[in-house]
């Protein structure tokens, strides 16, 4: 070999830099193979929830697949990814505080629930497009999707139609209920009750409600009547508190695009844009019987009698709420504002409206 060596210096040199090169190529793939599996475990075979046996496991679908994609639609990395109804059943049956679900694009028919809450820090997330579809089924009965003494949840992105109601909450805390498209359904779009406190409902888009009785075709709905308490709240006043409804987008609902009922208490209704085409079951696009709310920023257009009113349907309640730079484009016969007297709520100045038979408001505005 040395007398080769030495008659052939040019090419054994060549042959060793190849060798080196190659060598050093390996190293390099095994080395970047480690790394990625140490940095996302979920690749190496890692699941973010586990499914209860004989249960369809969820698996990986048309989802996106990058980081950008997978943000674009709320949901936290490394999430379950469902394509089918019964794996988003499996899905919601095993997710823990931390659990985030993945919605690819299609239509899930059913009626499906939460009941594991997820905690402050790590709240449990079902998120998607508006491509990705829950559909009840049936506008006579059923919610589409129900959270059921379920809180921290964050509903993200996805469509729901088709159910007698849309989204429900009961004894929820902490939820957040975002961008989704809410449309075509039998009663109430979004409702929350039984002591749903510290909620958000915000940025939806919500429409075509009351399909199968126009009264009860709310679009966001906060709270119960009185005359429900005892079917719904265990007889005791729902004090469905301190939720807020922010930027939703409300038009083409039969009753009041916004119902807010005796007994909830602190709410903010915030830069909401309401529509009162349709509205046939009610006289305004927004309803306040609960107490100390402040109705901010919000506008309005063709309500087929006020903006905004305040009822006092039990005594103590329909007070103390404010209502500040709104803009009441009321097309209507009725008031800007209607507000029940003599109660202490609040008219501020700084409220514009137009189109309305009857004026500003039945009470004069403050500064």
């Amino acid at each position: 070999m040395i007398d080769a060596i030495r008659r052939h210096p040019r090419r054994t040199a060549l042959v060793a830099i190849l060798l080196v090169v190659v060598l050093g190529g390996i190293v390099w793939i095994a080395i970047a193979m480690n790394s990625e599996t140490w940095r996302h475990p979920a690749r190496a075979g890692a699941t973010s929830a586990a499914v209860p046996t004989g249960s369809p496991a969820p698996t990986a679908t048309s989802a996106p697949s990058d980081p950008s994609a997978i943000a674009s639609t709320g949901c936290p990395d490394h999430p379950v990814r469902v394509s089918s109804a019964s794996q988003l059943t499996a899905a919601l049956a095993a997710a823990k505080p931390g659990t985030s679900i993945l919605l690819a694009a299609g239509r899930y028919v059913g009626n499906f629930v939460a009941s594991t809450s997820g905690t402050a820090d790590s709240p449990i997330s079902l998120c998607g497009t508006s491509a990705s579809v829950l559909d009840g089924g049936d506008i006579k009965s059923g919610y589409v999707f129900h959270l059921d003494g379920a809180s921290y949840w964050h509903l993200e992105g996805f469509a729901v139609t088709n159910g007698q109601k849309g989204v429900v909450a009961d004894r929820t805390t902490g939820a957040l209920i975002s961008g989704l498209t809410v449309s075509a359904v039998g009663d109430e779009g979004i409702h929350l009750r039984d002591f749903s406190s510290g909620n958000t409902v915000s940025d939806n888009t919500v429409s075509r409600t009351g399909m199968l009785k126009a009264k009860y075709g709310e679009g966001i709905y906060i709270g119960t009547a009185k005359s429900n308490w005892c079917s719904f709240s265990q007889c005791k006043v729902d004090a469905s508190n301190d939720n807020t409804v922010s930027g939703n987008h409300i038009s083409n609902t039969t009753a009041e695009n916004v119902d807010i009922k005796e007994g909830t208490t602190g709410g903010t209704l915030s830069n909401n844009t309401f529509d009162g085409i349709g509205m046939t079951a009610a006289d305004s696009w927004v309803d306040v019987k609960g107490n100390n709310w402040l109705i901010q920023g919000n506008s309005g257009k063709d309500s087929p009698n006020d903006g905004f009113q305040t009822h006092q349907i039990l005594s103590g309640w329909g007070t103390g709420n404010v209502f500040t730079g709104n803009t009441a484009a009321v097309d209507g016969p009725g008031y800007g504002f209607h507000i029940t007297k003599p109660l202490a709520n609040v008219l501020k100045c700084t409220n514009t409206v137009s189109g309305a038979g009857k004026g500003v408001s039945n009470i004069r505005c403050s500064s």
